[in-house]
């Protein structure tokens, strides 16, 4: 992650749990300003899913989808992504478009690329 760092402190995560959270199917994305000129991000994956085998997986999918699409975000937030129960059947290609789009919705990403969602 180029602009962005890893999310670990358990009071951020609470903290961002009590704010607004953007849901679909597949995962649910709680956001909120740092005042920093970077992104934090975290990913939560309860063992309702799963074995860790494939908490794991479904952890390295989001990462990667963050990866993949990290110049698009604006600076300056903190996102935790919690994974449901969907995200484990559902294909790389429709967690990217859910990701982005719920990204979308809570003004993430970029002017120029909010235009092409």
């Amino acid at each position: 992650m180029k602009f962005s760092a890893s999310l670990k402190l358990n009071h951020i995560f609470r903290r961002l749990y009590h704010t607004k959270g953007f849901a679909d199917a597949n995962m649910v994305l709680y956001v909120r300003r740092n005042h920093t000129p970077g992104n934090r991000i975290g990913y939560t994956v309860g063992k309702k899913l799963g074995k860790a085998h494939v908490r794991n997986l479904v952890r390295r999918r989001l990462r990667e989808i963050y990866r993949l699409n990290e110049a698009r975000f604006l600076p300056g937030y903190d996102i935790v992504v919690v994974a449901r129960t969907r995200a484990v059947e559902a294909s790389f290609q429709e967690l990217t478009a859910s990701f982005l789009q719920l990204a979308h919705r809570a003004r993430l990403l970029t002017p120029q690329e909010a235009n092409e969602c």
